[in-house]
């Protein structure tokens, strides 16, 4: 059940640079209050998995997992560049989230 709150987790910090990217192209109270939402979402999930995974590979994964989301939400929502060298970078990025899993 772990493994999948960090899974959970890792959709919080997504949304919250999502939410940040939104309020910085128009700044209302309601998008501060979504950035405040999906962040505090993504901690809480972050806190019930590391009661069973340790710290170190909980953050790594966490913000693995996180940064390749947002790069893909980057891509496919906001139209930033999705080249090849990119994406390469975000598999490996991938793959080490995958490495720790394994072998943890």
């Amino acid at each position: 059940m772990a493994w999948l709150y960090l899974v959970i987790a890792s959709f919080g910090e997504i949304f919250g640079v999502m939410a940040i990217n939104l309020y910085n192209q128009k700044k209302s109270l309601l998008r501060l209050l979504w950035i405040a939402v999906a962040f505090g979402f993504g901690f809480l999930f972050l806190w019930l998995a590391m009661r069973d995974i340790p710290m170190g590979t909980a953050y790594a994964v966490w913000t693995g997992l996180g940064a390749a989301g947002t790069v893909l939400m980057g891509i496919f929502v906001f139209k930033e560049p999705g080249n090849w060298k990119r994406l390469m970078f975000l598999l490996l990025i991938i793959c080490g989230a995958v490495g720790l899993k394994i072998f943890s």
